[in-house]
């Protein structure tokens, strides 16, 4: 995840420098609870964090008391060495010291691995470092520890429960104020806090895990996306199309998807005596309609889009608000085409994600992911994918990154990664060949020489998932969306009773202008400002008995400092201006 600041550099890289400090915790918290069983501490992004079994549960009172004692190592320790040693001798270490985690872990190395430790004075962990050279390098005043949570011992729900602290740890006290702020705006942006604030979402383990439940007010942000969408769609020459959520086990496993992502997929229910499943992805219902009848040359291209919704099975410990979920709808289109009309298909593809990903002012990033290992069909075709890939986005003017082997066994693509207003990287849309479904479903057309060819199909999702899409939203404008998806974008606010009733026409007026807006008659006009604000309206209609006279509002705008006055002529067109062009300012 990017950061909006450039660190400052030490003489080590900041992943040994946090890995050093883990061990620096993972002393302190031996030191204050002798009984503490250690697990696993490594470094993360931005951070670092050690498990621990412990005696009693830990919160984040206890903290502060960790991070003094960590500091009166860091005073008592000195250089950080490798040890290498035998098999047999860090056995014999591990169980005079009582921890069976890791022991558990020396089990893990391979035989032709070195099994070292490193010890920096008053304490030594099983490790493969990196490290810093020593401990009068770590600033004392450049980590902190941020929090404690459950963690189930190698992920697995059957193991036993440990205790997880995290913490950060950086060459600066600067850069440590800098993350810790950073790091504020991030948890004020959680489109979970934010989602139980706006009553936009909720989730409901009565319903389901990783099922969501879409409220009023995010359901209009999602009506106004596909609204948006389909329109986008029709413009660029694609179909509609509608597929069953459930299917016969026998399509997945002709596609390819049982055998290759049984795990993901949800058990079979009995249908008439026949094993069927919810869908786990939409491409087999596109190729079964262009299956179902001969199709020629001059058809071609063919492009089917759907909204569809699907499910996979995510495990529990992974699930994620609306950023990781189980059931999800996706803005799922597939193309088939000629060899020769793919490079062109793919450049329309790269047009409509560079417009939809702009019109969110979001960054954007490109990488080709080349063919993995284990992988379909021969070089020759895997060549003309690529070049295809590589072709388009030049015509485009788009820089690709490498990303080597990264492609799916069904062929080539290109992923994007979109940065957020606050630096963050999201996974964004892909654009894949595939020659694998067009080979398993035997599609064929009739090419000019009259003979029978197969198509090239390409998958393409730019939203991805309208959960994980909107959940980022929420975040990237962190709730204060743009009038175009706002559910209600203006607050009308009378002063007093008296001008009750020309707020209520100034309602009228807006709502048949095609807005939808909310009326705050209760209470102290300071504290209707105050939950305007609150709730993340952007505009404020206050109306004062002048305003009344006039025939105006006294406007107050979100991220503007000057109010000024409006007619309703003026404030309509202002609203309908700044929809119609989905401003992404006020």
């Amino acid at each position: 995840m990017s950061l909006p600041f450039e660190p400052q550099e030490g003489p080590v890289s900041l992943h040994a420098l946090r890995h050093s400090v883990s061990h620096i915790m993972a002393e302190a918290v031996t030191r204050l609870i002798p009984e503490a069983r250690v697990a696993i501490g490594p470094p993360i992004e931005h951070g670092f964090y050690y498990d621990f079994e412990l005696p009693r549960p830990l919160s984040e009172e206890d903290l502060p008391r960790i991070e003094e004692e960590m500091r009166r190592i860091l005073r008592e320790a000195g250089e950080f060495q490798r040890i290498q040693t035998s098999r047999e001798e860090a056995r014999r270490r591990l169980e005079e010291a009582g921890q069976p985690y890791k022991l558990a872990l020396l089990e893990d190395i391979p035989p032709d691995e070195p099994i070292t430790f490193y010890d920096h004075g008053t304490w030594g962990d099983l490790c493969e470092g990196p490290h810093v050279e020593s401990a009068s390098q770590i600033p004392a005043d450049g980590f902190k520890l941020l929090s404690v949570a459950g963690a189930y011992w190698r992920g697995d729900a059957s193991q036993p429960m440990l205790q997880r602290i995290y913490g950060t740890a950086w060459w600066s006290r600067k850069d440590l104020k800098k993350y810790l702020a950073w790091l504020e705006e991030v948890q004020a942006r959680d489109h979970r806090r934010l989602g139980r604030e706006l009553d936009l979402f909720s989730l409901h383990p009565e319903f389901g895990a990783g099922l969501v439940f879409w409220h009023p007010r995010l359901a209009h942000l999602r009506r106004r996306l596909e609204e948006w969408w389909w329109q986008l769609h029709e413009e660029a020459g694609y179909w509609p199309v509608y597929t069953p959520h459930v299917a016969g086990e026998e399509v997945f496993e002709r596609s390819g998807h049982l055998q290759n992502y049984a795990e993901m997929i949800w058990a079979p229910m009995d249908v008439d005596g026949r094993p069927h499943r919810v869908k786990p992805m939409n491409c087999p219902g596109h190729v079964t309609i262009f299956n179902s009848r001969r199709h020629s040359y001059r058809d071609l291209p063919l492009r089917f889009a759907e909204l569809g919704t699907v499910y996979r099975y995510e495990p529990s410990g992974t699930l994620h608000g609306m950023l990781r979920v189980r059931g999800f709808t996706q803005d799922d289109a597939h193309i088939f085409c000629t060899p020769q009309q793919l490079e062109d298909e793919i450049v329309g593809v790269l047009d409509l994600v560079d417009r939809i990903l702009r019109t969110f002012g979001y960054e954007y990033s490109a990488y080709l992911a080349t063919r993995p290992e284990k992988s379909l069909g021969s070089d020759e075709v895997w060549d003309h994918a690529m070049a295809a890939l590589k072709a388009a986005a030049s015509r485009r003017g788009l820089e690709l990154h490498d990303d080597p082997g990264g492609g799916v066994f069904y062929g080539p693509k290109i992923d994007f990664k979109m940065k957020d207003a606050i630096g963050r990287e999201w996974q964004g849309p892909t654009v894949q060949v595939d020659f694998n479904l067009p080979e398993r479903f035997d599609l064929k057309y009739n090419d000019a020489d009259n003979e029978l060819k197969r198509p090239v199909m390409v998958h393409r999702a730019i939203f991805g998932s309208f959960e994980r899409f909107a959940g980022g939203l929420i975040e990237h404008f962190a709730g204060w969306f743009p009038v175009w998806l706002h559910p209600h974008p203006v607050a009308v606010l009378p002063i007093s009773a008296d001008q009750e009733e020309a707020a209520r026409e100034w309602v009228r007026a807006i709502e048949e202008g095609g807005f939808r807006c909310v009326l705050k008659t209760d209470g102290p006009l300071r504290r209707r400002i105050r939950e305007a604000e609150v709730e993340k309206i952007p505009y404020m209609a206050v109306l004062g008995g002048r305003e009344v006279e006039q025939g105006v509002v006294n406007l107050r705008v979100h991220g503007v400092q000057e109010q000024r006055s409006l007619d309703r002529a003026a404030f309509l067109e202002l609203l309908r201006e700044k929809r119609d062009s989905k401003a992404l300012e006020y």
